[in-house]
């Protein structure tokens, strides 16, 4: 069934245009920050100097967190959760992808927002460094991206009680790590949020959209590079995304990935998903991870907490089946059977072998 996205336009200032921050951070970006990456040329050698920015970042670590290490087979990630906090996975985890254009950033770049994350919700954040371009392609980040989420439910957590987070790159990697999981034959999980996503490696309409004029951050010819590097990739818009959990976009007005949100809203509720698109004012590419501490940042991160909270109570723990050991039965997700027929086995949890045998029966 096809739907139409929620499309919204904000400002997030109560005078309805940009902040002083962050005009401040637009046109330092507008003037230092793209003459430099428009004409930088996108080599192997700039990828790795490049990747000096997650070091540079990690002098200071923010406030009120508590982080645990986790060592996963060729990267590392990190669980951050609010101080004091002993929240169990169980209860929901968000799984942030960083963004950085496949070649930078990492774990120090992107604690603030992170941080930011797991304050707003109560919830532990898993946030992992996936190996990067040049040493891997964009699908081996994938495949990191999709290790981590195994691991996250082998640790205990529930599919419909995790939502993945990422920003420009890193929303590349939510939505493909997402179809890669329905490939897999895994659970999606509850919702999926991109901050400025990047969702098409073809720049062919991005080119000649006028904010390719506008955008003060990401070029178009950047875009293009990366895309020529990645290796052979599918683009999460080209995906079958009827399977996908409902979803959050969020863009600033003049930047080029604006185009993506937007293409990935229509399809999206074309497949009959749900999706929000907030468009917001004066903004500059993935402005609540560039600059946390913005007022619109935090306008929107609370937005993106509010979602993550609404994902993760739609269905009570409880309503999953869970049989005790020797039961022979495996784990069931969809929850149709239990609240179409309520069966219980005599353990008294329900499963569709269940519901299956008493209609048979009836």
């Amino acid at each position: 069934m096809s739907l139409l996205p929620t499309v919204s336009r904000r400002t997030g200032t109560r005078y309805g245009r940009p902040s002083i921050e962050s005009q401040v951070l637009y046109n330092a970006c507008r003037w230092m920050l793209r003459p430099v990456v428009g004409i930088a040329p996108l080599t192997p050698g700039a990828m790795r100097r490049a990747a000096v920015l997650d070091s540079a970042a990690g002098v200071r670590i923010p406030s009120g967190i508590d982080r645990e290490a986790i060592r996963f087979p060729g990267f590392d990630g990190e669980l951050v959760r609010t101080a004091g906090s002993t929240a169990d996975l169980r209860e929901g985890v968000v799984l942030y992808l960083h963004g950085g254009g496949f070649m930078c950033c990492g774990l120090n770049t992107h604690r603030p927002v992170v941080a930011g994350i797991a304050k707003r919700t109560g919830l532990p954040v898993l946030h992992i460094a996936y190996r990067q371009l040049p040493s891997t392609s964009i699908s081996g980040s994938v495949d990191d991206c999709l290790d981590a989420y195994r691991w996250l439910l082998e640790q205990g957590a529930l599919p419909e009680k995790v939502v993945f987070v990422g920003d420009s790159a890193g929303g590349f990697l939510v939505f493909a790590t997402a179809l890669a999981a329905v490939s897999a034959g895994l659970e999606v999980p509850a919702g999926l949020v991109g901050l400025s996503p990047l969702l098409d490696l073809d720049c062919t309409t991005k080119s000649v959209h006028a904010n390719a004029r506008r955008d003060v951050i990401a070029p178009v010819s950047a875009l293009m590079a990366i895309g020529k590097l990645g290796g052979q990739t599918n683009s999460p818009v080209d995906g079958d995304l009827a399977a996908l959990p409902p979803s959050l976009l969020i863009a600033a007005e003049s930047e080029v990935l604006r185009v993506d949100s937007e293409v990935m809203a229509q399809r999206l509720a074309a497949a009959g998903v749900p999706c929000s698109l907030q468009i917001w004012n004066g903004q500059v590419h993935a402005f609540p991870a560039v600059w946390p501490g913005l007022p619109e940042s935090r306008a929107a991160l609370r937005d993106v907490a509010r979602f993550i909270r609404t994902r993760l109570d739609a269905v009570p723990p409880q309503a999953r089946c869970g049989p005790t050991p020797g039961c022979g039965r495996k784990l069931f997700g969809k929850l149709n059977f239990r609240f179409a027929y309520g069966f219980s086995c005599a353990a008294g949890f329900s499963c569709p072998d269940v519901a299956v045998d008493a209609i048979a029966r009836a």
